[in-house]
């Protein structure tokens, strides 16, 4: 009889099976004919390798990761432990050369590692898996945000995420936010030098458009900083004293108003401006009434000028006066740790 023919009574005699006796003779014939392959897909094996393109960086190998080598059928060459700092495991029992696992895949371990079994094994399958990801390096978030934090990533994020678990970005932001990226803490290749630290810049304006160009996906040892404007600080007789950010051109009027106007005990007439300049200080008086019936030019003012408004009662200080700086650097060792899953 011909293969075509064969067929046709194969597929005959299967469909008389399924409407007699059921699908379990159905099956029952398939795996006499064809054997157990033509019946159920075979399932792949744990060391076939896979598209590393689609591999996300996250669920690479890291350093401080947890990794644990289960060989099937074979106590003897199973193995737990974390890559050493060269980025190898070392210690397996069976594998003559130490395996290479940084920034691998846990299939692409498997297979290296059941290529050295296979020396000594016949035919091993190799299961690798990453048990705990809580040892790698922390994401830093600081600068203008409600709460600066360290994250420990557990799965993909990117940055507006993380500016929204941070409470959200404050008003004394510059409206610009960079991104360090150290060498060798997580699995990104700088394809110009991978000796340096990779650095990029965003505008908040940016990130908030939507458009993933402007909103990366943030790996493990980045430190994000949104860049606090420079400030100015304006005291004395204003409605709320107050520090000020210098996004864009400030001047003393718009300064002033910014910090509630001036107070009943206000004196227009009587405004300095005291001004760090290099490593000396100088002062710079200002009339607001002649600056309004433009007399005198609204003075332009720079970061870290202090606006010290007059006040009745009160005489001109013989020294500039001083002022508490909030949002110190703090120790980031001690900033709270939030887990991102």
């Amino acid at each position: 009889m011909t293969s075509e023919g064969l067929a046709r009574s194969a597929a005959a005699f299967l469909k008389f099976c399924m409407d007699a006796v059921g699908l379990a003779a159905a099956l029952a014939f398939l795996f006499l004919i064809s054997g157990p392959a033509a019946v159920f897909a075979q399932s792949p094996t744990p060391t076939q390798t896979p598209n590393l393109s689609t591999v996300a960086e996250n669920d690479l190998i890291h350093y401080g990761d947890l990794i644990d080598v289960d060989v099937i059928g074979s106590l003897d060459g199973d193995w737990r432990g974390t890559v050493n700092p060269e980025g190898f495991l070392q210690g397996l029992i069976y594998a003559p050369e130490p395996v290479f696992a940084l920034c691998k895949s846990e299939i692409a371990i498997a297979d290296e590692i059941a290529s050295q079994y296979s020396k000594t094994l016949k035919d091993p399958r190799v299961v690798v898996r990453v048990l705990d990801r809580s040892g790698r390096a922390a994401t830093l978030l600081l600068g203008a945000v409600r709460n600066q934090q360290r994250f420990k990533l557990r799965r993909e994020v990117r940055l507006h995420e993380l500016l929204a678990l941070s409470g959200g970005i404050t008003d004394t932001a510059s409206g610009e936010i960079t991104i360090a990226r150290p060498v060798d803490l997580n699995c990104f290749k700088n394809n110009k030098d991978e000796n340096k630290i990779s650095l990029m810049n965003y505008t908040i304006s940016q990130v908030l458009s939507g458009d993933n160009k402007y909103d990366p996906i943030i790996l493990s040892g980045d430190i994000i900083t949104v860049v606090e404007a420079s400030p100015i600080y304006v005291i004395g007789g204003v409605n709320n004293p107050r520090q000020i950010s210098s996004r864009e051109e400030m001047t003393v009027l718009r300064a002033i108003s910014s910090a509630g106007g001036l107070a009943k005990e206000g004196i227009e007439s009587a405004v300095t401006v005291y001004r760090r300049d290099g490593k000396d200080g100088k002062s710079i008086n200002v009339d607001l009434k002649k600056i309004r019936s433009k007399q005198q030019d609204d003075l332009v003012l720079k970061p870290f000028d202090i606006v010290d408004v007059g006040q009745k009662g009160r005489g001109k200080p013989k020294f500039p006066p001083t002022v508490n700086v909030d949002g110190l650097s703090r120790d980031i060792y001690k900033l709270p740790a939030r887990i991102v899953e």
